[in-house]
Order: structure tokens, then C-alpha cells, then sequence
């Protein structure tokens, strides 16, 4: 077992003189290459995905049409709004699907540049973000959104008709989508704060009376003005880091193993 540890570091000395030895523009034209396949298969989704721009936009919109009196509706206060705002959904969808194979052609271009422990470790936290943030979008739309529409709808005075402009929505819901997905990478930040050595569990749990009322203090500036959307975001951010905070205990004991 010992006699291997020469040749690895030897191998990974190797490896470290060929990447240092190649010229910048070859990491250029890998980049390139990268770049064009993720532009390639975004287009290729977008399109498949036209026809069915308007459905796609009714699905998302069905939040807030449950919501809505009898007597009301969406609106399009401008002329482009009917095909602008189908067309821009269409295309957030598509890099939402396509998200799995960015990120894997992100991790093909760095993965030359990393050692066996960091590869090792990159993936795992690669993966795992993606799924955070496919559940945050999910709680988003599934939870949160249709509570924050239910609490505006509910207030609006009597004399209100509320109909909404559905690019005003569309603004609302990928502005919602995008914080709860970013939020919801809590776990992974923290692990990798702990995995560089930034910080250490055990100074967490001393700022934790502070972390949390940061959650609290953040989700006050980027969600709507009230509290049940404050509270749906910031309660999460909380649990999250919790989650995080659990595994960088797990990695520092095993570290310490």
C-alpha cells in the first residue's frame, strides 16, 4: 500500500506538468468546444419545447387563475405580451432541463485541473446541486407560490378586481423560482466553506443565533412584502443550513478518523 502512494503522486505530478504545459489557447478552444455543446442542446430544447410554450405557460399560471374570482382574469397590457411571455418561459424551461448537462460540461472542463480527492469530492457536491435546486424550484411552485397568491388575492379590497398582466407574473414567479433554488444550495455552501477551511462547525454553531437572524433578515429583502413569503424562505434557509451543518460534522469527524 505504501509503495503506491510514490506512484500516485508521481501520476498526479504528471498530470499537474502536462496541464501547466498546455498552451492558453487550447484551454480556449476546449472551452469553445464546451460552450457550443451547451448553446447546441439549449437550442435543440427550446425548440421541441415551442409548441408547447402556451400549455407550459398555463401550467404555470394555474396558481394564480385557482386563486382569482370568477369574474377575473389575466391581462396583457402589451401588444408582444401573448407571445413574449410563453417565449420567455420556454426558454427558462429549457435551461432548467438542460441545467444537469451544463453543470457536466462545466465538471469536463475543470475535472483535468483537479486531483483524485478533489474529483472525488467536486461530483458528489456537483450532483447535489443540481437536486437542491430542482427541489427548491419545486417548493417554490408547489408551496410557496400558491400561499403568497392566495394571502394577495385574499386582501385585496372589495371594490379590486385583481387581474393580473402575465408578463408581471412570469417576472414574479422566475424571480421566485431563482431565489428558492439559489437558497435552497444552502447545504452545499456551507460544505464547502467547511471542506476549504473558511470555517469549522464549531464556529458555526457559535454564530448561529446570528446565521439565523441573517436568514430572516435576507429573506425580508428578496421575497414580496409580507410576512408569510418572508417566513416560507427564511424557515427553509434555516433548516438548510441545519442540513449543511450536520454534514460538515460528519466530514470533519471523518477527517479526524
Amino acid at each position: 500500500m505504501t509503495s503506491m502512494i510514490p506512484q500516485l503522486q508521481e501520476q498526479a505530478s504528471e498530470e499537474a506538468t502536462q496541464l501547466e504545459a498546455m498552451p492558453i489557447t487550447r484551454h480556449l478552444m476546449l472551452l469553445r468546444q464546451h460552450l457550443f455543446k451547451i448553446i447546441g442542446v439549449l437550442i435543440v430544447l427550446f425548440f421541441c419545447l415551442l409548441p408547447f410554450a402556451n400549455r407550459t405557460y398555463s401550467m404555470l399560471s394555474e396558481p394564480l387563475r385557482a386563486q382569482l374570482p370568477a369574474s377575473s382574469t389575466m391581462i396583457a397590457t402589451d401588444v408582444t405580451a401573448t407571445f413574449m411571455a410563453p417565449f420567455k418561459l420556454n426558454f427558462f424551461i429549457a435551461l432548467m432541463l438542460a441545467m444537469p448537462f451544463i453543470i457536466y460540461q462545466i465538471w469536463a472542463f475543470i475535472k483535468p485541473a483537479l486531483y483524485e480527492k478533489e474529483k472525488n469530492l467536486a461530483l458528489p457536491l456537483l450532483l447535489s446541486s443540481i437536486c437542491l435546486f430542482y427541489s427548491g424550484i419545486a417548493f417554490a411552485y408547489f408551496i410557496a407560490l400558491p400561499s403568497i397568491l392566495h394571502f394577495f388575492i385574499s386582501v385585496s379590497p372589495d371594490t379590486v378586481a385583481p387581474m393580473t398582466d402575465i408578463n408581471s407574473y412570469l417576472s414574479f414567479c422566475l424571480k421566485l423560482f431563482l431565489v428558492f433554488g439559489v437558497t435552497f444550495e444552502i447545504p452545499i455552501i456551507t460544505l464547502v466553506l467547511i471542506l476549504i477551511g473558511l470555517v469549522s462547525t464549531q464556529t458555526l454553531v457559535e454564530k448561529r443565533r446570528f446565521i439565523i437572524v441573517g436568514c430572516f433578515f435576507i429573506a425580508m429583502f428578496v421575497t414580496p412584502p409580507d410576512a408569510i413569503s418572508m417566513i416560507m424562505l427564511a424557515i427553509p434557509m434555516w433548516m438548510l443550513f441545519e442540513l449543511g451543518l450536520v454534514f460538515g460534522k460528519m466530514i470533519e469527524k471523518r477527517k479526524r478518523v
